[in-house]
C-alpha cells in the first residue's frame, strides 16, 4: 500500500544554515543535521515520500519582495543553496530514487507558485511531517498553506529552528495551538 505522509526537508541550505551563509540561523540551524538525515533516512525506508522545497533567488530581483526584506541569499549556481552538510551527501546517494526529489521554490511557502498539492494529491498523501528552517517564516507559511488546503501536519521539533528564538518559540506553539499540527 503506498505511503499517505511526506517528509518536507525545507530551505535546509548553507545560506540558511552555515556559519558564513548569507542569512543564517547558525548553530542552532547546524544542530539539527543528525535529525533530519535520521528522519529521512527512516521514512526513506519506509517507502514515505521525501521532498526538499529549496529557496532559489536572482539578486537584486527588484520585482521580488524579499529582495526589500533581505541581502541576496540561495541564489542559483552557488556554494549557498546548496544543501547543507550530512543532507547533501545524503540527497546525492538517493536523489535519483522516485520518493525522493528536489524543488525550487521562490517564496517562503512551499506550496506557493509550485505544483506541490498536485503532486501531493496525485500520490494520495495526506499527512506532512516538516524539517528545516526557519521555523517561523518558510516553515510556518507552509505549514499554514497545508493546514488551509487539508493537510495533516506533524512538526519535527529537533528538526526546526530560526535566528530568531522568539519566532521559533512563538510559532511552535502557533503549529500546535492555531493549525493543529502534531509538534513532536
Amino acid at each position: 500500500m503506498p505511503s499517505k505522509q511526506a517528509l518536507l526537508i525545507i530551505d535546509y541550505t548553507n545560506d540558511f544554515v552555515a556559519d558564513d551563509g548569507a542569512l543564517t540561523c547558525g548553530e542552532p540551524g547546524q544542530a539539527l543535521a543528525p535529525a533530519i538525515v535520521k528522519l529521512a533516512e527512516s521514512m526513506f525506508d519506509n517507502e514515505d515520500w521525501i521532498l526538499l522545497p529549496t529557496d532559489v533567488h536572482t539578486p537584486h530581483d527588484p520585482y521580488h519582495p524579499e529582495s526589500q526584506l533581505f541581502p541576496p541569499h540561495n541564489v542559483r549556481g552557488t556554494w549557498g543553496r546548496e544543501l547543507f552538510g550530512a543532507l547533501k551527501p545524503w540527497y546525492d546517494a538517493h536523489q535519483h530514487e522516485t520518493t525522493v526529489w528536489q524543488f525550487d521554490k521562490t517564496r517562503y511557502s512551499s506550496f506557493a507558485g509550485t505544483d506541490l498539492d498536485l503532486r501531493l494529491r496525485e500520490r494520495g498523501i495526506d499527512t506532512l511531517h516538516l524539517v528545516g528552517v526557519c521555523t517561523d517564516i518558510c516553515v510556518l507559511h507552509t505549514a499554514i498553506d497545508a493546514y488551509n488546503l487539508g493537510y495533516k501536519l506533524v512538526i519535527h521539533q529537533a528538526g526546526v529552528a530560526s535566528f530568531n528564538p522568539t519566532g521559533h518559540a512563538w510559532a511552535l506553539d502557533h503549529f500546535k495551538n492555531s493549525l493543529g499540527a502534531t509538534v513532536i
